[in-house]
């Protein structure tokens, strides 16, 4: 029975030869060994060969070309068999392969004293003289918490960011002179025609400018406005003044 330095590792052996991947405990990160040819199984196949060689002449001579192919196919069938029956020759091969491939892997990993894991060059603290999940590096540390930080002031001001004030319903406006949208300022932006308002100087109502007549009470819009000039004192009043503002005297008479 096999007995790695680390569980942490994967059998390659075929038939043909041996070679082992053993994997760091961190990041799994693999190095595999170098492959080691099997002496049974040469030795085999030179025998195989031998045997093929006679049958393919034997064939040659009788005209059965096809056989080539199965041997061809069969020969490449070896190499991907495991190792499961092998002689106890091969056997023995594959535990002086597996001890010489620890051997070399053993340079590659490191054994945390703390948590006894097997890590490799990329996964060692060498100042703490442990193992990175155990004793991760200062500078890595800090990056990861700097970005954890990041991370969280990103999704707080995310809670409270306004990202659209705009309103959800407008009024357009449209131009009593062309028809068309007027924007938002005091002339329209298509014809230059005024956006103010036209007062009825009967009711006070708000009509467009080019309305000839109030749309609340009828008053003709486009006669001439009385000048509200007082007859006792002669002060212009504005229209619509039932009093004069300078002497009280009742407008009209």
């Amino acid at each position: 029975m096999l007995q790695a330095f680390t569980r942490n590792y994967q059998d390659n052996s075929t038939e043909a030869g041996f070679q082992f991947t053993f994997y760091c405990d961190v990041c799994n990160d693999g190095y595999k060994s170098s492959f080691i040819e099997s002496a049974t199984y040469k030795k085999q196949k030179g025998s195989r060969l031998l045997g093929q060689g006679i049958g393919l002449a034997g064939s040659l001579l009788g005209g059965r070309m096809r056989d080539l192919g199965y041997t061809a196919e069969r020969g490449s069938s070896i190499l991907s068999e495991r190792f499961e029956g092998r002689s106890p020759e091969w056997q023995k091969e594959h535990e002086q392969a597996f001890e010489r491939a620890q051997n070399e892997a053993k340079q590659h990993f490191h054994r945390c004293p703390n948590c006894n894991s097997y890590v490799c060059d990329q996964c060692r603290n060498e100042d703490a003289g442990l193992c990175t999940k155990c004793a991760p590096r200062q500078e890595v540390y800090v990056a990861q918490a700097h970005a954890q930080a990041m991370r969280r002031n990103i999704d707080e001001a995310e809670q409270t960011a306004t990202v659209w004030q705009g309103t959800i319903e407008s009024k357009t406006t449209i131009c009593t002179a062309c028809g068309k949208p007027a924007g938002s300022g005091k002339f329209c932006n298509n014809c230059g025609a005024s956006m103010d308002l036209k007062e009825c100087p009967r009711c006070g109502a708000k009509n467009a400018q080019i309305v000839r007549f109030c749309n609340n009470c009828g008053e003709n819009l486009t006669a001439a406005a009385p000048t509200g000039k007082c007859s006792a004192c002669g002060l212009d009043n504005p229209p619509g003044t039932n009093f004069c503002g300078g002497c009280g005297n009742k407008l009209g008479q």
